[in-house]
């Protein structure tokens, strides 16, 4: 089809889908939002190193096109005040993958929030954010190289489905009546309420995903984070059916920690994932004082939305924290923190978090020597010292840069 304002790149491919399957072209055509605030700095930073790092490790026989597509204020003014145009979506799902900057959400009426309404009109119902410590970067954790797993966030249901009734409206009203009335709630006057749906169909392609990405990267362990010892029917059935999904679709893959324990003697066998749950709180503290207890861990979007924020803290910072949507076909690559429009323009931020979110990417693709050239070469930046603004202050001796002037140390590490 035919865009308004996106322009495709010549002489690259789409990549397609066959059977749930990505095809991947050497010259793939990639979608890619600047971001409002920071985003512009920290897109074209890490874009040269994306492609230095496809060049170095496929001596130019891969090449990524880029196609902008719009979002956020730059939307706004490109397309009459739409700060998420339909054409964004329709590039998204012909071209099926892309990498965002951070966007801004308008005050006032319109969208609660675009990333949460890109994830749900894209069905983009998978939040997946991988938590590691790179030497080097500064930690408030004694032993922060014991932290390497990834949180699978489901992206679509739980209280951000948005069903929600402001206390004082008809609408709440007439719910408080039934509730009272018809179910025999108890709870008090002028309350607002909210409704969590939490389904069978959305937790068991969740789970199913985070299982997927265990099985292909050898991970030991899937954990599955709820709340069921409190709301029993949302978060309680996500543990249920995690593993029904787990012994359903994935048996000759995994066995539970119970059948550890009964018939594997606590002894892992090497060809088998061990499926485990654990209670929201209580994964706080093991997070902090067991790491290596997890690699994988699959929590509803409340839970998750907490638990990969706090995780990343263990690491680092947000600054430096990938993340990806990813539905059954789509998958929307981004940085995890906000638009820090203070610091706008300034060629001063880390770009780590999107340059992280697109190592993912290229993990995605199956492009894993130029993910590896560009981890290798962030980790010999670090060593180093050569560090923006935020982590120079937590250094001793470091030499701070630029966003665009670290992304030449990057390069030049390669």
């Amino acid at each position: 089809m035919s865009f308004q304002h996106i322009h495709i790149p010549e002489n690259f491919d789409p990549i397609t889908s066959v059977d749930g399957e990505l095809q991947v072209p050497d010259r793939p055509i990639i979608a890619f939002i600047e971001g409002d605030g920071i985003g512009p700095d920290i897109m074209n930073a890490s874009k040269r190193v994306w492609d230095a790092a496809v060049e170095k490790a496929y001596g130019g026989q891969r090449q990524i096109g880029w196609m902008e597509i719009y979002a956020g204020e730059k939307s706004a003014g490109i397309y009459g005040g739409d700060y998420l145009p339909e054409e964004s979506f329709e590039a998204l799902r012909q071209f099926l993958i892309g990498i965002k900057g951070p966007l801004t959400t308008p005050v006032g009426g319109g969208f609660r929030s675009l990333n949460v309404t890109l994830r749900q009109v894209l069905d983009l119902y998978a939040c997946v954010r991988p938590v590691r410590w790179y030497e080097g970067v500064p930690s408030p954790m004694k032993e922060p190289w014991k932290v390497d797993f990834t949180i699978f966030r489901e992206n679509t249901e739980d209280v951000y489905a948005g069903i929600e009734y402001e206390a004082g409206t008809p609408e709440n009203e007439k719910i408080a009546r039934f509730l009272r009335e018809e179910l025999g709630a108890k709870f008090f006057d002028g309350a607002g309420i909210g409704i969590k749906p939490i389904s069978e169909f959305g937790t068991k392609r969740l789970v199913a995903k985070a299982i997927r990405y265990a099985i292909e990267r050898k991970k030991k362990s899937v954990a599955l984070v709820h709340k069921g010892n409190i709301q029993k029917y949302t978060e309680g059935a996500f543990r249920k059916w995690g593993y029904e999904v787990a012994a359903e679709e994935f048996g000759d893959y995994t066995i539970t920690e119970d059948e550890l324990w009964s018939s594997y003697d606590g002894q892992q066998p090497e060809d088998k994932i061990v499926i485990k749950d654990r209670i929201a709180d209580i994964i706080f503290q093991h997070l902090l004082l067991r790491p290596l207890e997890f690699d994988v861990l699959a929590a509803p979007n409340l839970n998750g939305d907490y638990l990969s924020d706090a995780a990343a803290a263990q690491v680092g910072g947000l600054g430096i924290a990938p993340g990806a949507n990813i539905g059954d076909e789509i998958a929307l690559f981004e940085a995890t923190h906000g638009t820090a429009p203070k610091y706008a323009n300034q060629d001063k931020v880390n770009p780590g978090s999107l340059l992280f979110s697109g190592v993912m990417m290229l993990e995605h693709l199956k492009w894993w020597e130029a993910a590896k050239v560009i981890e290798d070469a962030y980790q010999a930046t670090i060593a180093q010292k050569i560090v923006t603004y935020d982590f120079e202050r937590q250094m001793e001796n470091a030499t701070k840069v630029k966003t665009s002037e670290f992304a030449t140390a990057v390069i030049d590490n390669m």
